[in-house]
């Protein structure tokens, strides 16, 4: 799966590891002794970066949370307004979950533990209030925060249930994003700004292309390589 000689540090190595086991095998299939074995570190250098495999899903969480709404903000050359951002970005995440059953595990399993989902409420609340925050001039930042507790369970509801014939995907994110504007206030407007660029969007097209630029900033981060076949083939 790698080269020793090609990654050095242990640390970097479990990381690609996990993230190519994770999607080709799953979240829970994937053991601790599959990654001490394919990362070639012993147990106690595993333990002694992460502790436990939650320890990765934590920092890859932390990651990817890090940078979705920078790549969403991105898309359109920069232009779209904040309300817009916020739809794209919420529509991305379910297209995601829709593309491999066990990328879907990985998103439900960070809304699910508790510490990786109180990450996501601070981090994303935090761009609540930037995007929101005009519409709800009297709400305070812990009003966007505990709001967000909310709004992330309706998201992990809709990434749970796959999509099928008659809960499109386009649906299910017109949905969602509706769902949500009713919780921040969103003028009308600005709501049907936000479901024009998503009826237009190729929402598949558009989270494959995300992914592509979240693997290769992973990549940067923790400098290390994805082996091309296997990179495009766990994203398209």
């Amino acid at each position: 799966m790698i080269s020793r000689e090609q990654v050095k540090d242990p640390k970097r190595r479990i990381l690609m590891v996990c993230v190519q086991m994770f999607i080709e095998k799953g979240f829970r299939s994937t053991t601790m002794l599959d990654i001490i074995r394919e990362a070639d570190v012993s147990s106690g250098t595993f333990q002694n970066i992460f502790r436990t495999k939650d320890g990765v899903l934590s920092e890859l969480t932390e990651f990817m949370f890090s940078n979705q709404f920078a790549v969403a903000r991105s898309l359109g050359g920069g232009n779209l307004s904040p309300v817009s951002v916020y739809a794209v970005e919420t529509a991305i995440q379910l297209a995601i979950t829709e593309m491999n059953e066990h990328l879907r595990e990985i998103y439900i399993e960070a809304y699910t533990k508790s510490d990786l989902a109180e990450y996501i409420y601070q981090k994303t609340s935090d761009e609540l209030f930037r995007i929101f925050g005009r519409y709800n001039p009297q709400w305070t930042e812990s009003d966007f925060y505990e709001s967000e507790i909310g709004t992330a369970g309706m998201m992990r509801a809709f990434m749970a249930h796959p999509c099928d014939k008659y809960f499109t995907l386009k649906k299910k994110a017109i949905k969602l994003a509706a769902m949500a504007f009713a919780v921040y206030n969103v003028p009308e407007e600005a709501q049907r700004e936000a479901f024009g660029i998503l009826s237009a969007m190729n929402i598949e097209e558009t989270a494959t292309a995300v992914m592509k630029k979240l693997f290769s900033a992973l990549e940067m981060t923790f400098d290390f390589r994805f082996t091309g076949d296997r990179k495009q083939n766990d994203i398209t």
